[in-house]
């Protein structure tokens, strides 16, 4: 596990942030999902040393949030929500400051900020102020900065924020790449659901904050697939009612059936069909999205 807390608190004043969360967290490339407000920016402020719980642990790593702040820092690669950028820093100053700042060697902090804004894609404007960049400018330099000292873990906070469809699709795909970076893992904070789902392997939601729901992607994804989707040439009412007299749930959402999965149901539908003289144009698995889950669990919870 990457990521363990448990029982960890956040209070400000009167307000409670985290409550009591508790989550065990695998390798690998992570969403933390959660409505705004859910405690996702607390927790990984938390888990980077820059707040202190009010109570619990949490550690990062193997290493202690309480205990070994800076230790897990000089592991972590941070890109935050907001903008954090000196602004009278060039793309490759500031990269390679970011370097130095976490460790490196000031020669090797410049050669990886030089490599660093080249795989982000800003190479040609390294030498501008950050000040000149464009928002998708910005948020490339944000994520060299936080590849430029190679660690262990990214966390990312909302890394395709106030992005262009265009720049949005170009930040996930650097993303996606980084993914697959050998013996690295990724924790993307997001409210884009279709985000994470594209990227990421496991989630964790949080909700007033604490973890509501965690797991595997495709087997949350899986637990839903119980339904069929139908689309018929013909009668598409009489063949409705055919099947439920037949005794199979279904429902009506024109032009398609939705038909609930038992043992034989696929028979049923085909000996049916035959009977009433018509013809299936397609018959497939209902194919749950990521935000279909997420809205079912939030509304149970």
């Amino acid at each position: 596990m990457i990521i363990e807390a448990d029982g960890l608190t956040k209070r400000y004043g009167s307000v409670l942030a985290l409550d009591g969360l508790t989550t065990q967290i695998p390798e690998g490339p992570i969403g933390l999902l959660g409505p705004n407000g859910a405690g996702k920016t607390t927790f990984l402020r938390l888990l980077l040393g820059l707040l202190r719980p009010t109570t619990g642990r949490g550690s990062v790593l193997g290493f202690d949030i309480r205990a070994r702040p800076l230790a897990v820092r000089e592991r972590i690669g941070y890109m935050p929500e907001h903008d954090c950028l000196i602004p009278d820093l060039t793309g490759i100053g500031l990269v390679a400051y970011m370097g130095r700042v976490s460790g490196l060697d000031p020669n090797v902090a410049l050669g990886r900020a030089h490599d660093m804004l080249d795989f982000v894609g800003v190479g040609e404007e390294r030498y501008r102020k950050v000040e000149e960049y464009s928002m998708g400018m910005k948020q490339r330099a944000k994520l060299a900065q936080a590849l430029v000292h190679d660690p262990d873990l990214f966390l990312f906070d909302e890394p395709t924020a106030g992005l262009d469809p265009e720049g949005r699709t170009e930040m996930l795909d650097l993303l996606k790449l980084v993914s697959q970076m050998p013996e690295k893992s990724m924790l993307i904070s997001s409210h884009l659901l279709p985000d994470v789902e594209d990227i990421c392997r496991h989630v964790v939601i949080l909700n007033d904050g604490q973890v509501i729901a965690e797991g595997d992607l495709q087997e949350l994804l899986g637990e839903g697939m119980n339904t069929l989707r139908l689309r018929i040439e013909g009668d598409l009412g009489s063949f409705a009612e055919a099947l439920r007299q037949a005794g199979a749930e279904v429902t009506q959402d024109d032009p398609f059936l939705q038909v609930a999965r038992s043992d034989g149901v696929e028979d049923l539908i085909f000996r049916t069909a035959h009977a009433q003289g018509v013809q299936v144009r397609y018959l497939g698995v209902e194919a749950r999205s990521l935000e279909d889950a997420f809205l079912e669990i939030m509304e149970g919870a």
